[in-house]
């Protein structure tokens, strides 16, 4: 009972919440990319339509509450927060569109978490035995989930292919890292507004992105701006559930100790998962299931 009185008082639900809509987010950011045509390009478009759209409703809401726009370090924080994650995702993608995509997202999701928690625990020291068992947990749950089965090759250069996917989720990972990190910096400005200024650097790096793809595209760069009307429903779902789980996550960083809510926030692959189930079909492997057994246990350690 006291272990559930933490859960619940502190950041830790919070970030349960924030991973059950970040699983979302990426459900119907995928189905958006799949139906948009599944390239880099198609990716960069969901992106930036949910991120523009995120946007303009966190500026307006914000403005709405009266709420004042951060300045000076928080906004660079901020800023750097978006950077940090549109370049992660952009290489999220790229290594999610080579294969092995259980591997990679395994890969980043650890680093993801371990990073944030590491500087915790520098900063901080560490929370109790409880947590730190749960956090090797969660690291466990997370690999379990996140990968599957995945066939191997002698050929030469799929190993380089899979070195390189690798070094895209590594990147990926560390960047999601910093993320969260900047994030947390950002918090003293708020809720709205570390999202909103996190926006502008994911949009800025994005569109880059996206006009490097556009140019090396030629001439048929202008085929690829349009998205049909299921692509952009699934862009515009992605921009609710990725910005309300962002949110969530910056609460739980002002609720509570960093490593919780980052290390807690990584689980969100389970949520792809089961709704992948749902929706499509897809039932989760044994391996996936026991990762989200371990995910549970993980929750009550970390609680403790």
């Amino acid at each position: 009972m006291d272990a559930m009185n933490s859960l619940l008082g502190g950041n830790a639900l919070l970030a349960l919440a924030a991973a059950m809509l970040w699983g979302g987010g990426d459900f119907t950011g995928g189905m958006g990319v799949k139906r948009a045509g599944g390239s880099l390009g198609a990716g960069l478009r969901i992106v930036l339509l949910s991120h523009a759209t995120s946007f303009i409703v966190l500026v307006a809401v914000a403005h709405l509450r009266g709420d004042a726009a951060p300045h000076g370090a928080l906004l660079g924080w901020g800023i750097a927060a978006g950077v940090a994650g549109g370049l992660s995702l952009t290489a999220f993608y790229i290594a999610l569109s080579r294969g092995a995509m259980g591997a990679s997202a395994a890969v980043s999701g650890l680093l993801a978490a371990a990073i944030p928690a590491a500087l915790t625990l520098w900063q901080v020291g560490p929370p109790g035995l409880g947590p730190l068992l749960g956090f090797a947990m969660a690291a466990i749950a997370i690999w379990l989930i996140a990968t599957g089965p995945t066939a191997g090759s002698a050929d030469n250069s799929a190993t380089a292919a899979s070195r390189q996917t690798m070094a895209l989720a590594i990147l990926a990972g560390l960047g999601f890292g910093f993320y969260f990190i900047a994030l947390k910096m950002a918090s003293p400005a708020g809720v709205l507004w570390p999202m909103a200024s996190a926006r502008i650097g994911s949009l800025c790096v994005c569109s880059l992105l996206f006009i490097g793809v556009l140019l090396r595209s030629g001439k048929n760069a202008g085929a690829r701006l349009s998205l049909d009307r299921t692509a952009i429903a699934w862009a515009l779902g992605t921009a609710l559930l990725d910005t309300s789980g962002n949110l969530l996550f910056v609460a739980a960083t002002r609720a509570g100790r960093l490593d919780v809510a980052a290390v807690l926030a990584s689980l969100y692959p389970a949520s792809t998962i089961l709704l992948a189930a749902l929706a499509l079909g897809e039932c989760p492997t044994r391996r996936q299931a026991l990762g989200m057994g371990a995910a549970a246990l993980a929750v009550v350690l970390i609680a403790l």
